[in-house]
């Protein structure tokens, strides 16, 4: 079976599919990559037949640049005659999705997110939303990361009767593993790892690690993330200001945040949106206790109370109050959460789930 893969982002395919990839290889599968090409496709080369640069805007949103898109994808698709076509992303499973649509070609959507263009609502959100109903209608399924997301997306007439549940992108158990909680002697590390942009949570995040590492000489506050580079220029005198006070460690880009999480205390996730965060789930497979958003794609990595706590998003003091909460349990406390929250994850989100789940759909066909 020939096997087309339609995404916007090589690291991310590489870093929460890559076992999907290989699992195609390993069955026989030709495997085709359509990706914009950048310095992380190398990464994807021993994991697919063969890489097919397609320049996409992640975020832009001119109609004549996304008429375009399809129109490449449209012509791929006549070019490479694939079996299937599987896309991630919303401009691949908008435009991809169409374009397999028109050319009958069974396809496999994955709405990781929706994004605040859909869940704000107005204009834009009708326009996306009429574009979603239409590119999953002919789908053979459409899967979703949490059952928030499906209900919004099915009370507005998309993927009624072909949606699937995925627990996220899954979290590789054997590159996760667990590690033991460092000792709290020299203190407390909270780490955040999130893109540097509004909805992440970055303003309250940093303005959080500004008020509790004033209060609390042994908490330390660390970030791992790039920057979105249209925000750049709000939030890197923030940051600057926090490193130079000695509040905050900024550690930038990391192609692996496994040494930093193995150092670190406490995962913090102040997201505004998800669709299911593979940083919270990889945090508490290593077990560490998670501090997150109140919102769906976020507490699905909670065991209740029992491996951390949730708060309000967009909100500075709820955050410092989560912070203040887990602070004032002891060290006991904080470890036997995290042990929680790794079993957790060993019995709801291995990846082999979500590996297992296009297997049988691709057997299906």
């Amino acid at each position: 079976m020939t096997i087309l893969i339609l995404t916007n982002y090589a690291n991310g395919l590489y870093l929460f599919r890559k076992e999907l990839l290989k699992s195609f290889l390993d069955a026989g599968h030709i495997v085709l990559i359509s990706v914009p090409y950048d310095e992380n496709c190398k990464k994807l080369e021993k994991y697919c037949t063969r890489l097919i640069d397609t320049h996409l805007e992640r975020h832009g949103s001119n109609p004549i640049h996304d008429i375009d898109l399809f129109n490449r994808y449209n012509s791929l698709m006549r070019e490479l005659k694939p079996d299937v076509v599987l896309t991630y992303t919303i401009k691949p499973n908008l435009y991809g999705g169409l374009a397999a649509r028109f050319q009958k070609i069974p396809y496999i959507t994955n709405i990781t997110g929706l994004g605040m263009a859909i869940e704000n609502g107005g204009f834009m959100s009708k326009v996306l939303i009429t574009l979603y109903r239409s590119a999953t209608k002919g789908a053979k399924k459409v899967f979703f990361q949490n059952e928030r997301n499906r209900k919004f997306m099915q009370d507005r007439g998309v993927a009624l009767h072909n949606s699937g549940l995925l627990p996220g992108s899954g979290v590789n158990l054997d590159e996760h593993p667990f590690r033991a909680y460092p000792l709290e002697n020299d203190g407390i590390h909270i780490l955040a790892v999130i893109r540097v942009m509004k909805d992440k949570g970055i303003a309250e995040f940093l303005e959080a690690a500004d008020i509790i590492s004033k209060k609390h000489e042994n908490v330390f506050f660390d970030l791992v993330g790039e920057y979105e580079e249209d925000e750049r220029q709000i939030y890197e005198p923030m940051i600057a200001e926090l490193v130079k006070k000695g509040s905050l460690t900024y550690h930038g880009h990391l192609d692996t945040v496994e040494p930093i999480m193995d150092k670190s205390h406490i995962i913090v996730h102040p997201s505004y949106h998800e669709g299911m965060s593979n940083v919270l789930l990889e945090a508490a497979a290593c077990g560490r206790p998670i501090l997150c958003s109140n919102i769906h794609g976020c507490i699905e990595a909670l065991d209740g109370e029992n491996s951390g706590f949730a708060f309000e998003p967009k909100s500075t003091e709820a955050l410092v109050a989560a912070i203040e909460r887990i602070l004032a349990l002891s060290e006991k406390d904080r470890v036997k959460m995290g042990r929680a929250g790794r079993l957790y994850i060993e019995q709801n989100f291995d990846r082999r789930i979500v590996t297992d789940a296009y297997r049988a759909e691709l057997e299906s066909l």
